[in-house]
C-alpha cells in the first residue's frame, strides 16, 4: 500500500463525543418516526428518515474523514468540507422534518413535562419565527459565509482546533437557518410566497460566484498558513487555491440554481393543482349560506355600490398554509368606477388592451420605426460602414487588430448582434445592408421564379452555416482582414444575384447564414411582431400584411401575421405593420423562449414537432457556441497542435477541421439521438423518436444563446480599445486630411475579468434555467403524471446540464485573444 493510501486510510477522526452523539440522534429520530409513519404514513414516508439520516452522515462524514485532516494541508480540501457543511447536509436534514420524529422520539413524560412547556413559551416562538423570516436566513448565511472567509478568521480556523470546531458549527446552524425557508419543514409554516424561493436562491448563487471569483482569480495567496503547510499531490499554493473556488463556484452554483429551477417549475407547472390551484367561476348568487363572514360583508358593500351579482366572481382558492379550500368574492373595480362613479368609458370588444406592451405604441420611438425611411436609413448607415470595412480590408494594414476589417465585424458588430437579440428583437436584420438593393436587382427585368421547393428548408443554409464555421476557424478569417473585405464583396454579389432571379425574401429565409443565426437566436427574444387584436384579422378580407397593397409589400418571408407564432423567419422589417389597413400589428412584448413550448401549426413553418431541418439548425447554433470558444481556449489549441504533430502533418488546419465538423454534426446528432431514445425507453410514452428529438432540440436554444452572448461580450470587452484608435487610422488612411478623428486614451477592459467572468457565468446560468424550464414544460404537455414527466425530463436536463459544465470550463480557460495577440489568463 503506498504512503498517500496509508496517510489517507489513518487520518479517520472517531471523536467519541461527536460520533456517540450523531447515534443518539439517530435513535431519537428513529424511535419517532415509526410512531408517526404509523399514523401519518403520507406525512412521514420512508424517504424522510433516509433523507435525515443522509444527511447526518454527511455532517459525520465532513468532519471525521480524512477531509478534515487534509483541510489544514489543501484549501480545496477545505472546500469540499465547507460545501458539504453547508449545501449538502442542511437540506437533507431539514427534508427529513426532524421536529416532530424528535419531540415523539424522546420520553413521553420528559417531552410533556419537561419540553412542552419551553416550546409554548412565547418569547421562544417570538425569537423562532423572527430566526426563520427569509431575510434575516439570508442576512445570516451571507455574513458567516464573509466573516469565516476573511483571511484573519480562516487562518484562525487553521491554527486553532477549538476555532475550527466553532467555524464548523457555525457553518452548519447559519446554513440550517438559510435552507429554512426552501425546504420549509412540517410544521413550520412560510413566511414568504414559493415564487419568492427561486429569487432568494439566486441571490446566495450571486454572494457565491463573488466568493468563489475571488478565490479563482487572485494572484496572490489569500490564506498564509496554506503557504507553511507541506505541498501534497504536486499541487502549488495558487493552484490549489483556484481548485478550491472552482469547487466553490461550479458545485456551489449548482446547488442553488437547480433547487430554484425545480421550485420555479413546480410553481409555475399547470399540472399542479397543490402550487396553482386552478380557479373555477361558481355561479352561486352571493346570499348563500355557505360563503364564509367576510364574503358576506364583501357582499354587502358590492350592494351597496349598486354593483350587480353578475359583475361578483366567486374562486375557491387552496391555502398552502391550512391544507384547506378558501372561497372568496372578487368584483372588478373598473364595474365599482363605471356603476358607482361613471368615470370609465363603456367596455367594447375593439377597445379590448393586449395587456403586453407595445414598443410600436411608444411616442416618437413608435412612429419613428414604422417609417420605411427609418428601415432604408438604417441599411444606408451599415452600407457605408461596410463599404469602410471593405477598403480597410483590401488596402489597409493587414494586422486584423489595426484594420477595421479585423476589428468591426469580429469585435463589435457579433456583439452588439447579439445584445440586440436577447435584449430587444431581431433589429440586425431589419438594418441589414445586403438587402439594401433587392428593389434594385429586380428592376433589372429579369424573370422573377420562385424559389426551389427542393431548397425550400434550412438545409441549405446549415451546410453554408457549418461552412461558414468552419472557414472561420480553419482560415483564422478573423486575422486576415482581405479574406473579410472578399467575404463581405461576396455576400453582397450573391444576396443581389438571388433577389435579382427569385421571387419574396429567398435569400434572407432559405440561404442566408446570418440569417439563419439570428432566426435561431431571435427564438429567445424579448419582442416578437404580433398580432394586436385577433378578433379583428378574422374579419379582415384583404390580407395585405401577406399580400401587400398598392403602397406597401406584404410579408416576403411568406409569414401570414394571424398563424404567425414566434421570430423564426421574421427579419423584423415591419412591412406587414405597414401594409395593414387597421392597425393591427405591434412590435409586442413576449416571454423569452415561450413560443418553444408551443407545437402549433405555424404560417409558412408548420409544426416544429415534425421539422428536422430547424431542429438540426438549432443544434448547429448551440453546439458551434461552445466549439467556436472551445476553439480559442489554450487547451483545445495545445491539444490540435499536439494531434497535428503526432501524425505528422505541417499545420493543425485538417485536425481542426477533423474536431469542428465532430462538433458541429456529428456529437450534437448522436447525443440527442441518444437522449431522445433514452427519453422515450424511460417515460414509456407513445412519442416517435423524431418528435422527441424535434421538440427538445429547440430548448437548448437559450444555453446557446447564452454561451455565444458570453463568448461576444468578451471579445468587445477586451477589444474595447482598439475600435476608435482603428476607425481613426482608417479615417485618415481612407480620407486623408478630410476626416481627422479627435484622439482618445483607450481602455482595453472596461470592466475587471473578474466581473466578466462573473457576468458570463450569469448568462450562463439564466441559459440553463431557461432551457431546463423549457424542457420540462414540454414534458408536462406529453406526461401529466408527474413521475413520467421527470423521466422523460431527465435525458435532457443531463444534456443541458453537461454543455453548461462545459460552457463553465471554457470561461476559465486562458483564451487565445484573437486579433490582439495575447492570452487572457483566469487571474
Amino acid at each position: 500500500m503506498s504512503s498517500v493510501s496509508q496517510a489517507i486510510l489513518s487520518s479517520w477522526s472517531f471523536d467519541p463525543k461527536i460520533t456517540l452523539g450523531i447515534v443518539a440522534v439517530i435513535i431519537l429520530y428513529l424511535r419517532g418516526w415509526r410512531i408517526l409513519h404509523r399514523t401519518s404514513p403520507a406525512r412521514f414516508p420512508g424517504w424522510r428518515a433516509l433523507a435525515f439520516l443522509a444527511g447526518l452522515g454527511t455532517v459525520w462524514l465532513a468532519i471525521a474523514s480524512p477531509l478534515d485532516a487534509f483541510s489544514g494541508l489543501l484549501l480545496s480540501a477545505h472546500m469540499v468540507q465547507h460545501l458539504l457543511l453547508m449545501s449538502v447536509a442542511p437540506p437533507l436534514i431539514l427534508l427529513g422534518a426532524p421536529f416532530l420524529p424528535l419531540l415523539r422520539g424522546l420520553p413521553r413524560k420528559f417531552a410533556r413535562d419537561g419540553v412542552g412547556p419551553f416550546l409554548t413559551w412565547p418569547a421562544l416562538r417570538l425569537v423562532g419565527t423572527t430566526l426563520t423570516h427569509p431575510l434575516n436566513c439570508w442576512l445570516i448565511m451571507a455574513v458567516t459565509l464573509f466573516v469565516w472567509h476573511m483571511p484573519a478568521a480562516f487562518d484562525l480556523a487553521l491554527r486553532s482546533p477549538a476555532w475550527h470546531k466553532f467555524e464548523h458549527a457555525c457553518f452548519l446552524g447559519a446554513w440550517l437557518l438559510f435552507w429554512w425557508p426552501v425546504v420549509r419543514p412540517f410544521p413550520s409554516r412560510p413566511q414568504w410566497p414559493l415564487w419568492s424561493v427561486p429569487f432568494y436562491l439566486l441571490a446566495a448563487d450571486l454572494l457565491n460566484t463573488t466568493l468563489s471569483a475571488i478565490l479563482t482569480f487572485s494572484d496572490h495567496v489569500l490564506y498564509p498558513t496554506y503557504l507553511a503547510a507541506p505541498r501534497l499531490f504536486g499541487t502549488t499554493v495558487l493552484g490549489d487555491q483556484s481548485c478550491a473556488g472552482l469547487i466553490m463556484w461550479v458545485p456551489g452554483s449548482l446547488v442553488y440554481l437547480v433547487p430554484a429551477a425545480l421550485i420555479a417549475i413546480k410553481y409555475l407547472s399547470s399540472s399542479n393543482p397543490l402550487v396553482r390551484p386552478q380557479m373555477v367561476r361558481l355561479k352561486r348568487a352571493l346570499k348563500s349560506p355557505s360563503l364564509p363572514v367576510r364574503n358576506s360583508l364583501l357582499a354587502r358593500v358590492f350592494r351597496k355600490l349598486n354593483v350587480s351579482d353578475r359583475s361578483v366572481s366567486l374562486t375557491p382558492r387552496f391555502s398552502g398554509v391550512t391544507g384547506t379550500v378558501l372561497t372568496s368574492a372578487t368584483v372588478s373595480i373598473s364595474t365599482v368606477f363605471r356603476t358607482q362613479w361613471k368615470l370609465l368609458p363603456p367596455k367594447t370588444a375593439s377597445a379590448t388592451p393586449t395587456g403586453h406592451f407595445d414598443l410600436l405604441s411608444l411616442p416618437l420611438l413608435g412612429p419613428f420605426l414604422r417609417t420605411q425611411s427609418t428601415r432604408r436609413v438604417m441599411q444606408g448607415v451599415l452600407f457605408i460602414i461596410a463599404l469602410a470595412v471593405i477598403a480597410d480590408g483590401l488596402f489597409g494594414p493587414q494586422a486584423s487588430s489595426a484594420n477595421l476589417a479585423g476589428v468591426l465585424p469580429w469585435t463589435y458588430w457579433r456583439a452588439f448582434v447579439v445584445i440586440a437579440l436577447l435584449a430587444a428583437g431581431n433589429f440586425f436584420c431589419m438594418a441589414c445592408p445586403f438587402t439594401l438593393f433587392r428593389k434594385l436587382g429586380r428592376r433589372l427585368g429579369l424573370p422573377q421564379r420562385a424559389w426551389p421547393r427542393a431548397l425550400r428548408s434550412k438545409w441549405f443554409g446549415i451546410a453554408l452555416l457549418v461552412l461558414f464555421f468552419w472557414a472561420y476557424e480553419a482560415f483564422s478569417l478573423w486575422d486576415r482582414p482581405i479574406w473579410t473585405a472578399w467575404l463581405i464583396i461576396n455576400y453582397f454579389l450573391i444576396a443581389l444575384a438571388i433577389d435579382a432571379f427569385f421571387s419574396g425574401a429567398s435569400f434572407c429565409k432559405y440561404v442566408c447564414p446570418i440569417g439563419q443565426f439570428q432566426f435561431v437566436a431571435s427564438l429567445v427574444s424579448p419582442l416578437e411582431v404580433k398580432v394586436r387584436q385577433p378578433a379583428v384579422c378574422a374579419d379582415c378580407k384583404t390580407h395585405d400584411c401577406l399580400r401587400g397593397n398598392a403602397l406597401q409589400s406584404g410579408c416576403e418571408t411568406d409569414l401570414y401575421l394571424p398563424r404567425k407564432s414566434g421570430n423564426l423567419d421574421c427579419t423584423f422589417c415591419l412591412d406587414c405593420v405597414r401594409a395593414c389597413p387597421h392597425d393591427n400589428i405591434g412590435l409586442l412584448a413576449v416571454a423569452p423562449g415561450m413560443d418553444l413550448v408551443r407545437d402549433s401549426q405555424r404560417s409558412s413553418i408548420g409544426r416544429f414537432s415534425r421539422r428536422l431541418d430547424i431542429a438540426g439548425l438549432a443544434l448547429v447554433f448551440v453546439f458551434a457556441a461552445f466549439a467556436n470558444a472551445a476553439f480559442m481556449t489554450a487547451p483545445v489549441v495545445a491539444l490540435t497542435r499536439k494531434l497535428a504533430a503526432h501524425f505528422g502533418l505541417a499545420s493543425s488546419q485538417p485536425v481542426t477541421s477533423i474536431l469542428l465538423f465532430m462538433a458541429l454534426l456529428v456529437v450534437p446528432a448522436t447525443v440527442s439521438l441518444v437522449a431522445a431514445y433514452a427519453s422515450r425507453a424511460a417515460s414509456r410514452e407513445p412519442i416517435t423518436i423524431r418528435e422527441l428529438f424535434c421538440r427538445f432540440a429547440l430548448v437548448l436554444v437559450p444555453l446557446g444563446a447564452a454561451m455565444w452572448a458570453g463568448h461576444f461580450l468578451m471579445h468587445l470587452f477586451v477589444g474595447w480599445g482598439s475600435g476608435w484608435a482603428t476607425v481613426r487610422r482608417a479615417a485618415t488612411s481612407l480620407a486623408g486630411h478630410f476626416l481627422t478623428l479627435p484622439s482618445r486614451e483607450s481602455s482595453t477592459l472596461p470592466i475587471g475579468i473578474d466581473n466578466l467572468h462573473a457576468l458570463q457565468t450569469i448568462l450562463l446560468d439564466a441559459g440553463l434555467l431557461l432551457a431546463l424550464y423549457l424542457a420540462w414544460r414540454i414534458c408536462v404537455s406529453y406526461a401529466p403524471r408527474m413521475r413520467d414527466a421527470v423521466k422523460l425530463f431527465a435525458p435532457w436536463a443531463g444534456v443541458a446540464m453537461v454543455l453548461y459544465a462545459i460552457g463553465v470550463w471554457i470561461i476559465l480557460q486562458p483564451m487565445e485573444m484573437r486579433g490582439l495577440a495575447a492570452l487572457i489568463l483566469p487571474t
